[in-house]
């Protein structure tokens, strides 16, 4: 399986900044911490707005510190300590920040996800979601955005729907296609509540993918609408 690919379609810059404040719910978090795993081009955005919030807070006045959070050094810290342990940090000749895998074999879960999920693709226990896709939760609660992965067979078209909120959905495996543009490993389409849409997975291999969601889903047709309350999507 060829994991080795550069993502194209990324994450909006607003959220990268807010991960690298510390401002996203657990589930955008774990798809933006996901996504740097495996896409250089966020890792440097990301460390560049850490490296411009620090000096921010090096000129903040000794006085207007106490507005800030009680957790918000242990926020950062946390960052720090979730940098991907599957890549160490090297910089090419511009000075941009790049990753070299420290294994041989390439898992398609990259860190933190397998540590949500218990573990890498094979070792996984899907649950079926309709007639032919399967997913696992991974983040769930009641008003707060929820986090799943998602298996959906080659050549499987998902049923057509809606968008009630935002939904991020980020590419581990495999490829789908939506309105003509193609998602590899790494890329994130990125949908609201304007695009009515029923993405496709190419054939050849299975489409592995991190959905998040903070709103459900409208389904057009009358068996997925039916099933939605049982499976939370």
């Amino acid at each position: 399986m060829a994991l080795h690919t550069h993502p194209t379609h990324h994450p909006d810059d607003d959220l990268l900044v807010a991960y690298a404040s510390g401002d996203l719910d657990e589930a955008w978090s774990l798809l933006v911490a996901t996504h740097l795993a495996v896409c250089p081009i966020c890792r440097s955005r990301v460390e560049a707005a850490e490296t411009v919030g620090g000096a921010l807070l090096e000129n903040i006045p000794t006085d207007d510190l106490a507005d800030l959070s009680d957790d918000a050094l242990e926020r950062a810290l946390e960052r720090v300590a979730a940098t991907p342990p599957d890549f160490v940090g090297e910089r090419d000749g511009s000075g941009s920040l790049i990753c070299k895998s420290t294994s041989t074999v390439t898992p398609v879960l990259p860190q933190p996800l397998r540590d949500y999920a218990g573990g890498d693709v094979g070792e996984l226990e899907w649950r079926r979601l309709g007639s032919s896709a399967f997913h696992i939760p991974l983040v769930s609660g009641r008003g707060a955005p929820a986090a799943r992965l998602l298996k959906i067979p080659g050549g499987t078209a998902v049923p057509e729907h809606g968008h009630n909120g935002l939904e991020l959905t980020l590419v581990l495996a495999g490829s789908f296609v939506d309105d003509g543009e193609r998602f590899a490993r790494g890329d994130v389409e990125t949908a609201d509540t304007d695009l009515e849409h029923q993405p496709y997975a190419e054939a050849g291999s299975d489409c592995i993918c991190l959905a998040v969601t903070d709103a459900p889903l409208r389904f057009r047709g009358p068996m997925a609408r039916l099933v939605q309350p049982f499976i939370g999507i």
